[in-house]
C-alpha cells in the first residue's frame, strides 16, 4: 500500500508540477553523449541521489 501511495504521489507531481523534477539528469556526473547518429544518457549522479533519498525514507518507515 505504501508503494502504491508513493507511485500516486510521483504521478501527481509529474502531472501537475513537472518543473519540480527538472533537475533529474542535469546534475554534475550525469553522462550525456550525443553523436550524429545516437544519443547515450547515463544518469549516475541523479540515480545516486534517488537511491539515498529512498534509503532514508525506507529507514524511517522501518522504525
Amino acid at each position: 500500500m505504501i508503494g502504491g501511495a508513493v507511485l500516486l504521489v510521483i504521478g501527481a507531481v509529474l502531472h501537475f508540477a513537472p518543473w519540480l523534477l527538472n533537475w533529474f539528469g542535469k546534475l554534475p556526473g550525469d553522462i550525456r553523449i550525443e553523436t550524429r547518429h545516437s544519443k547515450i544518457f547515463i544518469p549516475i549522479t541523479s540515480m545516486l541521489v534517488v537511491s539515498i533519498v529512498l534509503s532514508v525514507i525506507i529507514t524511517l518507515f522501518k522504525k
